[in-house]
């Protein structure tokens, strides 16, 4: 691929150079700054003075005034000119001698030890030494090829002598030579060799015959070369011997080549040929007739033909990068920028790069190729506003971007990208979804998080996206004035409430809402829109609407508009939330609600309050007598789920009003065991037998009932026993004559049942005499093995104790024959004062006080049940024999 990377500028034309001498032709140039010297083949210098001119068309030209010209008077061309700056001389090589010329008057500088001193005689050919290790700045080094042996010689070149400092011998003739340091790259007869010149290490690079084709040794930079090698190939070689870049493919007839970053200009009879250092690719070619000479000089690439001399000059950088950019060819692009990294200041390359980056992703995603333009918008760093500026409309009105001057991309907007193509501009919707989606919340778009969010959201409203409402969910930073109608014109009334209640506007979210739920604006986004918002009122720490929108929720539907109420938080922190009563007062217009609240109070949060239980006792009560009444007639299964709430709540609480209840049931025949709780309620357990052993004739519900009343007293067994045997009573007290065989029936199963509960002598005194054994074996059984288990029971628990006593007077036994040492170094625990004597008691765990400490403890009854008085002197008061002993041992 081609690429303009120089322009060929004439510098010195011919009339300049030669005037009407037809015969004179240029054999050598050197450069220094802005003065050019031209050797000749009539032992000619001629010196010029080059100024860089702007052209009309932006370039450059030169213009080349001739300031001198001076003939050295040996006959012979001038072979080569090197510039010492330093010197303020030129080394001149002509006639096989290398001596000086003072730059400014070109006179040749006379030997400062006499003749000769300055002069080197039998030279073939020289170099300037690129990297001297010499530290004196006032000489050069050079290499030296002698014509007479084959050896290089190093001089170092002062401002009116030479002096010889390494002299070595090669093992053919060499024809070029190049230095870097201690480092001599030579070219022999039939090879290029690296040699070091102090140690005299060499290494043999490639074989190269120098008869069939002029050999080229360039140094391009710090201990590298440049080399010409078989097959048309321009090779690299370290001063290792090794090559570290790829070979540049030119022709087999070069005679010249140079390096200006990151080109290879090589020169052939006919052409001058630029190929990249970077991909080895041929960038550029030009016409170049009779050419023969190719040189650089601190980055100038200078050329002459035989008659004049022309400059190539390199075009900017950024020019070539935008050459290739405005082809498309992004990889060339890039990898020119990066490789001239080394030769670009840093702040300066870092600007480059990224400009470079992002104009290649706009190029990749006018192509399409969109995964490669999120890279390249990522690596440069990409203001995304740049992108959502190209799509109409999704720029917020309010935002202050301007896009960048000059522009990244040639694209006025989407429809000039898509040209109509309604798939096209499609799919560069959908990558800039995804390009926000992945750069949003990052420190690329923290500058722009106003006009990340709100293009999302209209990108995402525009294209039905299921992201619309996750970002509204999100911490977002939407603008509502801008984004509202776009979502008003997608019919997206959900996620407008959603940008509302981002915005603070909770009482404009709930009217859209309730609007939408109530059919007035269609909007499918949320099928249980409805469960949303009493979701929303319940979790709003809002009261004021919560009870300005809690009557919509609950004349729609009672049972789920509650759980506003019943699914608040219900936590010891009640601040923000609705008191009971103000939530039952507000529910007395929505009775089913009211009810499930109570409910919700009593039944869940277990609250101990007589209001709330008395009044769910009496909204089930009113259920319950409406449903008796029959209009309407109630569903199968209504009436008796109502009554088994009402009995539950009548058997499980303890805080209702009972006696309020009881009047409403004044005159109901029909809810006697709901009666029968109540009078259980007032311990009026024989009231309430009668009605379930006389009125009800439910003799299991009597039964029941003698557990259930006897499970909530204190008294426990005693108190069932009790109840039960007033259940035999009333069984046995007789009743209707037809009635009499059921309840001696009834009182037969209750025996058997429970007879274990019973007190067995006082139910036998009470059993009519005809009835037989065989109907009460059950009953016996039972009252005999519960005997017999009680009597075994506390037998077990006497012997257990006495042998708990006997263990202890054992104990103390033991304690009472230990000797207790007592010495007038051990003080009494009691005054913490010493023993003067051995009269001492004993407390337990073996801890010795005075006797009068105690008995003044005891007078005081405060150590009454710690002093143990029944062995109260382990020691006698009067001195014996044990004591004695002890008081002597200590």
């Amino acid at each position: 691929m081609s690429v303009k990377a120089f322009e060929l500028v004439p510098a010195v034309e011919r009339d300049l150079l030669m005037g009407d001498k037809a015969r004179i032709n240029v054999e050598c140039i050197e450069c220094c700054g802005k003065h050019l010297y031209v050797g000749t083949n009539d032992c000619f210098i001629h010196h010029f003075l080059l100024e860089e001119v702007p052209s009309q068309k932006g370039g450059i030209k030169y213009s080349a005034q001739k300031l001198q010209q001076k003939y050295l008077g040996l006959k012979k061309p001038v072979a080569e000119l090197r510039a010492a700056s330093a010197l303020e001389r030129l080394i001149v090589l002509c006639d096989g001698v290398l001596f000086l010329v003072d730059m400014a008057t070109l006179e040749t500088v006379p030997s400062a030890t006499g003749s000769g001193g300055a002069k080197i005689k039998g030279v073939t050919s020289f170099c300037m030494n690129g990297n001297p290790v010499n530290t004196d700045p006032f000489c050069v080094e050079i290499a030296v090829i002698s014509s007479r042996r084959r050896t290089v010689q190093v001089y170092t070149v002062y401002e009116d002598r030479v002096q010889l400092v390494k002299e070595v011998t090669t093992a053919e003739q060499p024809s070029v030579v190049s230095l870097d340091g201690y480092f001599l790259c030579l070219a022999l007869a039939s090879q290029y060799m690296i040699l070091n010149y102090t140690t005299g290490a060499s290494q043999d690079l490639f074989p190269y015959n120098s008869e069939e084709r002029r050999p080229i040794v360039k140094r391009i930079g710090r201990e590298e070369f440049l080399l010409a090698a078989p097959g048309g190939l321009g090779m690299f070689a370290n001063a290792e011997g090794v090559s570290q870049r790829a070979p540049v493919n030119w022709s087999e007839s070069v005679i010249g080549a140079a390096v200006c970053f990151p080109y290879v200009v090589a020169l052939d009879q006919d052409f001058i040929s630029i190929h990249s250092m970077l991909d080895q690719q041929l960038k550029q070619s030009l016409a170049f007739r009779d050419g023969h000479i190719l040189q650089d000089f601190e980055g100038k690439v200078v050329l002459a033909s035989t008659k004049a001399v022309y400059v190539l000059v390199p075009l900017p950088l950024e020019q070539q990068i935008q050459d290739l950019l405005s082809g498309d060819r992004v990889e060339e692009a890039l990898v020119l920028t990066e490789g001239a990294q080394p030769n670009i200041p840093r702040d300066r390359f870092q600007i480059l790069h990224r400009r470079i980056l992002q104009q290649a992703g706009f190029i990749q995603f006018g192509q399409l190729q969109f995964q490669e333009a999120q890279e390249y918008f990522r690596k440069g760093e990409l203001d995304v506003r740049e992108l959502i500026s190209l799509y109409p409309l999704l720029l917020p009105p309010t935002s202050s971007f301007t896009r960048c001057h000059p522009p990244l991309h040639p694209f006025a907007d989407l429809n000039h990208l898509a040209q109509g193509d309604l798939e096209k501009g499609l799919r560069c919707k959908r990558f800039l979804i995804s390009y926000l989606g992945s750069v949003r919340g990052t420190e690329a778009s923290r500058a722009s998080r106003e006009e990340v969010d709100t293009a999302l959201l209209k990108l995402y409203a525009e294209q039905d996206h299921e992201s619309l409402l996750d970002l509204l969910a999100s911490d977002n930073t939407c603008l509502l004035a801008d984004s509202a109608p776009w979502l008003e014109k997608h019919s997206k009334y959900f996620a407008l409430g959603l940008l509302y209640r981002c915005n603070g506007q909770d009482s404009a979210a709930l009217q859209l809402w309730i609007r939408v739920a109530d059919g007035e604006l269609q909007d499918s986004t949320r099928p249980d829109l409805y469960e949303y918002i009493v979701d929303f009122l319940t979790f709003c720490p809002n009261l004021d609407l919560v009870w300005r929108y809690s009557d919509w929720a609950l004349k729609r539907d009672p049972k789920v508009g509650v759980q506003i109420f019943t699914k608040r938080s219900s936590g010891k922190d009640q601040s923000g939330q609705p008191m009971p009563d103000d939530v039952i007062t507000y529910l007395e217009k929505h009775s089913p609600a009211r009810l499930l609240y109570l409910e919700h109070l009593v039944l869940e949060r277990r609250i101990k309050k007589e209001k709330f239980h008395s009044l769910l006792a009496v909204l089930y009560l009113e259920q319950v007598l409406s449903l008796l009444e029959g209009a309407p007639p109630p569903a199968p299964g209504q009436l008796s789920l109502a009554r088994e709430r009402l009995q539950a709540l009548l058997r499980e609480s303890n805080l209702y009003r009972v006696q309020l209840l009881l009047g409403k049931m004044e005159g109901c025949d029909q809810l006697l065991l709901e009666r029968a709780t109540l009078h259980g309620k007032l311990e009026d357990h024989g009231k309430a037998l009668d009605i379930l052993v006389h009125q009800l004739q439910d003799y299991r519900s009597a039964e029941a009932y003698c557990l259930w009343a006897s499970s909530s007293s204190s008294q426990g067994a005693a108190c069932r026993q009790q109840l039960l045997h007033l259940l035999l009573d009333m069984y046995l007290g007789g009743g209707a004559e037809e009635r009499r065989g059921d309840l001696e029936m009834a009182a037969v199963d209750l025996l058997n049942r429970h007879g274990e509960r019973f007190d067995a002598v006082r139910v036998l005194s009470v059993l009519p005499e005809g009835w037989s054994l065989q109907l009460l074996k059950p009953f016996l059984g039972r009252a005999v093995r519960t005997s017999v288990h009680a009597s075994r029971t506390s037998r077990l628990a006497l012997g257990l104790s006495r042998a708990e006593n006997l263990q202890l007077l054992h104990d103390r036994l033991k304690e009472r024959k230990k000797p207790i040492l007592v010495s007038e170094k051990r003080g009494c625990h009691l005054c913490h004062n010493t023993f003067s004597c051995p009269d001492v008691v004993c407390l337990p765990g073996a801890v010795p006080v005075h006797t009068h400490c105690i008995a003044h403890r005891l007078s005081d009854s405060a150590l009454n049940t710690h002093a143990d008085s029944a062995p109260s002197k382990h020691v006698d008061s009067a001195p014996n024999k044990n004591s004695t002993q002890n008081s002597n041992h200590t």
